[in-house]
Formats: structure tokens, sequence, C-alpha cells
């Protein structure tokens, strides 16, 4: 675990006697309820008046409660400035109505140390809540983790006028919350608003349950993703509310030439997403910004609403990255909204070889069923040259979309079935050979233009 590698790592020697603080009383995992108990964060000094500096205060809340044998640490009402926490096993977070974890706004609050982003480790920020091996975790409450937000949005954009080739991690951003290694982990209940960065990032864990969510960040925000789930199995998000200005939920893994040879990053497998509500976004699901198996997927009964852009499913295939796909379904979505259905293609963004040769992409068995309402595009399915992208199925989709055209090539073993676009039927030319597709193909001749459906 990357935490427990903090002393034989490169940090500065001047955070090491507070890290000492943070990281003592670790122990086993696993929890004894009888032994439980509930502690204020107040009851070892923390102030809830937005000024006062908690760190300290909090992860000493968190060391006691590993003292006495595990409990459930109780952010109440306030609103508690703090850095960097890190949560420990048998040690849960409760953060009640009207309680705020407020992020810092000062990046040293956060000491750099390895941590897992965009499919490698490297020395970087850590999370405003932290937790590593911590099996049968529950962060709850009717609370809220406040984002330090603006300041460090403002700061990557001015970066990116300075320098253009300004990548993400070149500014250094704390998420909201990173999870690691840990088994049997529930976030049940909380806002999440404004991260720095990512919302919730996921690495390496089995059996989540992220449930009845608030995530929102402003647009304009960058890569302030809402869950990424990064090398993980066995995840479930319902009933969840997610708007920001990148991926909803993005599928994630390693990236890179050598990617499928990644010990560290087994597939992300058996993800189940359902009855959720979406704002803004860049996808209710995007897969491949750093992913190289993903497979067992099912999104259903959500849907997208707002005036802002979103996408229903998103596939970047990297060339740079060897890629298998397989088993993603997504079904009964209602989109009234800007956007698009699908948006399958081609995604160079920080392509690097790095002296290897071109690996394959392989995306397979995937259906988008049951799709009503109204939105600005089909969007395409567009698969590469080098890559194989085959039994694609569309079926039972009654949209009104303000471009109707629509972009399909290199696809083998496409299925269309029951499929309107403003009303009339579509089918490729030459169906049931659909991987003879063509591209642009607009609907069939005399289909209306969109109805007073459209997007508000």
């Amino acid at each position: 675990m990357l935490f427990s590698r903090i002393e034989e790592s490169i940090l500065p020697a001047s955070y090491r006697l507070s890290l000492l603080s943070i990281f003592a009383g670790a122990l086993t995992c696993g929890f004894d309820s009888a032994r439980a108990a509930n502690l204020s964060i107040i009851d070892t000094g923390a102030i809830g008046d937005g000024k006062t500096l908690n760190t300290t205060a909090i992860q000493s809340a968190i060391n006691k409660v590993v003292a006495q044998g595990g409990g459930t640490v109780v952010v109440p009402s306030g609103i508690f400035l703090t850095g960097a926490l890190f949560l420990k096993p048998k040690v849960n977070l409760d953060i009640e109505a009207n309680g705020v974890l407020l992020g810092s706004t000062n990046i040293e609050d956060y000491p750099s140390m390895p941590t897992r982003i965009e499919g490698h480790t490297q020395v970087w920020r850590p999370a405003i809540l932290n937790a590593s091996g911590c099996d049968n975790l529950q962060i709850t409450g009717d609370g809220t983790i406040q984002g330090g937000g603006k300041p460090y949005w403002d700061k990557f954009y001015a970066a990116m006028k300075a320098n253009p080739k300004t990548k993400n991690l070149d500014v250094d951003r704390p998420r909201n919350i990173f999870i690691e290694d840990s088994k049997n982990v529930t976030i049940s209940g909380v806002s999440l608003r404004d991260s720095g960065f990512w919302n919730i990032h996921l690495y390496r864990c089995q059996h989540v349950t992220v449930e009845k969510v608030d995530i929102r960040a402003a647009l304009h925000s960058p890569s302030t993703d809402g869950i990424d789930v990064d090398s993980c199995q066995d995840v479930t998000i319902h009933g969840c509310y997610i708007s920001d200005n990148d991926d909803n939920i993005a599928l994630k893994g390693t990236k890179g030439p050598l990617a499928d040879q990644d010990a560290g990053s087994p597939p992300v497998s058996h993800i189940r997403i359902s009855d959720c509500t979406f704002g803004h976004g860049n996808g209710i699901l995007t897969l491949g910004s750093e992913a190289s198996y993903v497979h067992d997927v099912i999104v259903e009964n959500c849907k997208i609403e707002g005036n802002d852009s979103n996408h229903v499913l998103t596939i970047k295939l990297r060339p740079d990255t060897p890629q298998h796909y397989e088993d993603i379904h997504v079904r009964n979505i209602v989109i009234n909204a800007p956007g698009s259905l699908i948006n399958l293609a081609p995604w160079t963004q920080y392509f690097d070889l790095g002296g290897h040769a071109p690996p394959s992409q392989t995306v397979e068995n995937v259906t988008i069923s049951n799709v009503t309402g109204s939105t600005t595009s089909f969007g395409k399915i567009v698969g590469p040259a080098k890559s194989v992208v085959r039994n694609i199925t569309l079926e039972n989709i009654d949209l009104q979309l303000k471009k109707p055209e629509v972009t399909i090539k290199n696809v083998e073993g496409l299925k269309i079935s029951n499929v309107k676009i403003n009303g009339q039927p579509f089918t490729m030319p030459g169906q049931p050979n659909a991987g003879e597709s063509a591209s642009p193909v607009s609907p069939p001749a005399g289909s209306p233009p969109p109805s007073s459906a459209t997007p508000p």
C-alpha cells in the first residue's frame, strides 16, 4: 500500500514528523462492533468556523478511534477547514447534516506523496479524504465534502494560457476522495462539491457501493470527474446525481503500449450503474482514457437532463494502448439535454508509443437499448483502421435530434432494430450486412425536422 511506504519515499524531511502522527495507529482490518464508539471531531479540538485549519484535530480523532478499537468519526454541524486526512482500518466517517469538510485552498496542506493517478503511481497530491487497506469502510451522512475548487481551476487555466501544452498533472490539485486496496466499501448519502480534480477515485477495490451521493462541479472546472473506477471489480453505483465538467463515471486502468502487462492494474469488471440522474458531463459512462481490459458493465434506468451538454456512452480508443472492452450494456435511458447518444472513436490526447509497436484495440458486444428523449445528435461509431469494433446493437431507440445525420464506420456485425430518428425508422444501408455501413448517413427522405421536444 502506498501510504505505508511514505517514510521510504522522496518526501521532504519537513513532512516526516507530521506524517508520523498521521499514519500512527494503523491496525489490521476487520471491525469489532462490540468495541465501536462514535467520536466527534470537536472532542479533539476541531473548530467549525470555516477559517481554522483542523487537519491535526481531525486526524487526531481518527487515530484515537483506532486506538480504542474502532468506531465512527463524526463531523457535526459546522464548516471544518482541513487539508489531507487519512482514514484507517476500523474507522468509519459520518458527516452529519450541515456538517462540511472544507478542503483547504493551500496546496501545501496536501503533502506530496506516492499516489495512483491517471493510470500509474507517481508523487503527487493526496485527496481531502484518503483511505488505504480499509475493508468494510463506510463514509455516510447528509453532510458535504466541499473541495477547494476555483483557486485550483484558475491556476490550471492560467498554466494552460501560459503554455498550451500543459497537461493535467502539471498543476497539482487535490481530489475529494481517494480509496485504494479496500473491500466492502460503502459511500452513502454525502454530497461532494467543487473538487480540485476528480471527485471520487477508487483504485483496486472490490465490492464497493456508491449510493445516493450528490456530486456537482461548476462548468469549466477542469478534470472534475464524478466517479473514477480504476482497476476495480464488483462496483455498484445507484441512485446518485452527478454533474461535472468531465466524465460522470469513468472506468479506468493503465495506459501505454504495455498496459496489458501491468499486474498492478487488474481488469475493470462487474460494474452496475442504475437509477442515476446526470446533468453536465462528457458521458454517463466513459471508457478509454486509461484502461486496458473492461468487461461486464450494465448501465440502466438513468436519465440525463438540463441545459448543458452530456452524452450517453463515450468510448475512447487510444492507438498507444492495448484495449479490450466487451459486454457493455446501456439500457432504459431518457435523455433531454444537448449532447449525443454515443461517441465511439479514436482518441489521441497524450499519445505516446514510447518506441513500441502500435497495440490493437477491440470493442465487442455493446448494446444500447430502450433510449428515448431529445438531444443534439446521434454521435458516431468509428472504428480505427487497425482496431476491431464488432457486434454493436442499437435497438428500441426513439430520439428527436437537432442534427439527424448518423456516422458509422468500420463496424462488424452491426445490428439496428426499431430505431427512430425524428419519428422516422432508421436502418443502415445494406442491412442485415451492416458491416458495409457508410458515413455520414441521413435518415430516410422526408424525415421531418426535430419537433418542439428539443432541449430547453
